[in-house]
């Protein structure tokens, strides 16, 4: 009887030298070494690495390992000097007076992270610097949309900052921003640091920053007063828009084209709407750089009958002779959060209070990295404070 043969199939070369599988049992271990994270001051200045230092405490971890300084020639340089691979890394950056020093520390460093294989890349940066500069004045630029473009550039994936000078800088970003809030730590310092605070009125220097001092005056169940008047100076009444084409005398218009003239502002004198009268007026604020507008409103709270002043902001920069005339003026203390390295003014200026906010810088760190919601950290925050 004959014999049948079995054929069997082709054997592919490619089947026949294909890898083998990766050991299912060797993955989680790769993975456990990419769930750790490093902290990094993007200053080695013991001023800016202060604020790096209470955050690294409260989170039971050790500052990273990096040399920032700067050449003989001005350049910046970076050196990392530990492995970063695969693991989020938190650049914390406080800005010091040399603003774009600053800046370039934390690109260069940033940028330094990304080329290393760092997994995740966050700026804290509790002020963010040229908030200031957001609209359009005249044929000027919009520099906080050109820092915002540069920081996503340079390889920052998340950023933590704190009181925007405006809310709207958020949507400058094409990556996630969280935006904290220092109201909390302030409304605890006048409840336990300012004696009989019950007879005090918050008080808004300028119409603009009024939204503020509302949210202050609700959460304590305080009176409000606005100061109003010629005496202010409003950001918002700067000229805007570039003015294209220029301004010309004599200048032709087409004929039927008569466009209404827009009036020019006056403003009244100065008045404070709100009763301060023998009460303790506490202006509030989110920045305090140039002091000339407080203690001008110091002055006129005085005439007004406030018998002692308190000035609150989160961003204490207190540039120029800042120290000198809060020391000089009718205000009787500031009160500023630690965002902004003001150790030197303090000493010019013993009127300078500091609250820290590491506790809640550090706690966004760690709901962060575990994948946890921020919600926690926003609880009872509207849109106006």
């Amino acid at each position: 009887m004959p014999r049948k043969l079995l054929l069997l199939p082709p054997l592919s070369v490619s089947s026949a030298f294909r890898a083998p599988r990766a050991c299912p049992a060797a993955r989680p271990a790769m993975n456990a070494a990419r769930t750790g994270y490093r902290v990094f001051s993007a200053n080695s200045t013991a001023a800016c690495t202060e604020l790096a230092k209470r955050i690294t405490e409260r989170l039971g971890a050790e500052l990273g390992k990096s040399v920032v300084y700067q050449e003989t020639n001005g350049e910046t340089r970076v050196e990392i000097q530990e492995s970063v691979r695969g693991q989020d890394i938190f650049i914390i950056q406080t800005i010091p007076r040399d603003v774009n020093t600053a800046v370039m520390e934390l690109l260069i460093m940033a940028y330094a992270l990304k080329t290393a294989c760092a997994r995740n890349i966050i700026g804290v940066i509790p002020y963010f610097p040229y908030s200031k500069q957001s609209k359009m004045r005249k044929r000027g630029s919009i520099v906080c949309k050109l820092l915002a473009s540069m920081l996503a550039k340079a390889g920052l994936t998340h950023i933590i900052t704190m009181d925007l000078h405006q809310k709207e800088i958020q949507g400058f970003f094409s990556f996630p921003v969280d935006n904290l809030r220092a109201s909390p730590f302030l409304l605890q310092y006048i409840q336990e640091e300012i004696p009989n605070y019950r007879n005090a009125v918050i008080v808004a220097k300028s119409p603009d920053a009024a939204k503020r001092a509302q949210s202050y005056a609700e959460r304590l169940r305080l009176g409000l007063a606005v100061i109003h008047g010629e005496a202010q100076c409003a950001e918002m009444d700067m000229d805007d828009g570039r003015h294209s084409p220029p301004m010309v005398k004599n200048a032709t218009v087409h004929p039927g084209l008569e466009l209404p003239l827009m009036m020019a502002k006056e403003k009244p004198p100065i008045t404070v709407v709100g009763d301060v009268g023998g009460r303790i007026a506490i202006i509030v604020d989110d920045i305090i750089d140039d002091v000339e507008s407080f203690v001008a409103a110091a002055e006129i709270l005085k005439e007004r009958g406030a018998y002692r002043i308190y000035v609150m902001a989160t961003h204490g920069i207190l540039s120029a002779e800042a120290p000198r005339l809060i020391e000089e003026s009718s205000i009787d203390e500031v009160v500023v959060t630690n965002t902004v390295p003001h150790e030197v003014q303090k000493l010019q200026c013993p009127k300078i209070k500091t609250v820290d906010i590491s506790l809640i810088l550090s706690e966004a760190i760690r709901r962060i990295h575990n994948g946890e919601s921020m919600a926690y950290l926003f609880r009872n925050i509207t849109v106006d404070d």
